[in-house]
């Protein structure tokens, strides 16, 4: 159905048909997101939140855009890209064009359209998605003959270069490389991927946002300091039957003598890096294991950690994740635990993620129901499972 709908939008706008269509996925971070700067892991979950992006060839070097759901119209000159400010959405795709014109491939102008049910601001990884479609169009469109670390190159030069921002490879990677049925690992020591099953199936995963304003901006470059990287790496010993070949230590006098020359607020936060590293393995285990409960239990101490440790939660996402965990009213007596959630997009700022029983889906929906009576916040709640990366639709 958005395959027609698209098609049929861009002949709208443009009088004509597209030659390409790219459909890419959402994503949110399970675990791990935060901890990129210290060359460690994350795991992450491309959706079935998907963004389509039409191309169409131009004779002239003008590029225009058209977001059908903003009903925003935007244009640019490949021969002078500039990022605006008031351009938003459009500048990501200016930034994946500049990637390849930067690097010497021939680009001419192009009629562009985007259809998302989701919007940017969600925070659910929509314009990382605009990206990707953006770059695996653009190379279909033209037959640029690039492998996969090429695609990556123009990636990371549109955003440093041109954004100005981070280039986030876990974004790019969950973005470009999915499977469907899998979770996406990236590894920043070796600035790889890898894939473990999801085959949870008696499971729901339900994306939320909050609605909820971000009070206060999260500011992650508070410990991003060579030396503490450092600090942390000493810290680390080769395992070479742990995933990834290391872990932290969890001798706690070692890890205090290490991190005694830092303030207790970024000794705190450096904590709950290493902390985050074992989450990520324990959850990695129990999906290769098919344990829910150990993948649980590790999701719900990575939350724990990211509310106590760095500070990152706000009491609504809290107040929904304490009713997941009384979706079981004997979790009292029992050990595993049967769902789990965490707070998840870039800045922790209102969204979370939840995966429950499918029986539990309608004692959940009438939770969330209270919290919009007790906080006023109209959420938006998703389901979602695991997708594929961008592709291209064919006919």
């Amino acid at each position: 159905m958005h395959v027609k709908a698209i098609n049929d939008v861009h002949m709208a706008e443009y009088e004509k048909k597209p030659e390409v269509v790219v459909k890419a996925p959402g994503r949110f971070h399970l675990i791990g997101e935060h901890s990129w700067f210290f060359k460690d892991k994350t795991l992450s979950m491309a959706v079935n939140l998907p963004v389509y992006v039409a191309f169409s060839k131009r004779s002239d070097s003008t590029l225009k855009f058209y977001f059908k759901q903003l009903n925003e119209n935007k244009r640019a000159s490949i021969p002078s890209l500039k990022y605006k400010k008031e351009d938003k959405w459009a500048n990501a795709i200016k930034a994946m064009v500049y990637g390849y014109v930067s690097a010497g491939f021939e680009i001419s102008g192009m009629d562009i359209t985007v259809y998302s049910d989701i919007l940017p601001s969600s925070g659910f990884g929509v314009t990382t998605a605009i990206k990707a479609a953006t770059v695996v169009g653009i190379k279909e469109l033209y037959q640029i003959q690039c492998n996969e670390s090429q695609l990556l190159q123009v990636f990371e030069r549109g955003n440093r270069r041109f954004l100005g921002t981070n280039n986030y490879i876990a974004d790019n990677f969950s973005a470009l490389f999915s499977k469907k049925g899998n979770l996406i690992i990236t590894d920043y020591t070796k600035n790889s991927w890898d894939y473990v099953p999801y085959n949870f199936d008696d499971k729901k995963v339900f994306l939320i946002d909050t609605k909820v304003p971000a009070l206060r901006v999260w500011d992650e470059e508070v410990i991003f300091e060579p030396q503490n990287a450092l600090l942390l790496g000493d810290l680390r010993e080769n395992k070479p039957n742990v995933y990834g070949g290391w872990a932290y230590t969890n001798n706690i006098t070692d890890i205090n003598e290490q991190l005694n020359e830092v303030s207790e607020e970024e000794k705190r936060k450096l904590k709950s890096i290493i902390r985050e590293h074992n989450n990520l393995i324990e959850a990695r285990d129990g999906l290769e294991r098919n344990d829910f409960f150990k993948f649980a239990r590790a999701v719900n101490s990575s939350h724990n950690t990211m509310r106590d440790m760095y500070d990152v939660s706000c009491p609504e996402i809290d107040w929904i994740l304490k009713r997941v965990g009384e979706l079981e009213p004997n979790l009292e007596m029992i050990t595993n635990q049967v769902a789990c959630g965490r707070i998840t997009g870039k800045g922790f700022g209102r969204c979370l993620y939840v995966i429950i029983r499918e029986s539990d889906e309608d004692k959940f929906k009438k939770k969330l129901s209270e919290f919009e009576k007790i906080f006023g916040y109209h959420y938006e709640c998703y389901n979602v499972i695991p997708s594929e990366g961008a592709s291209i639709v064919r006919d």
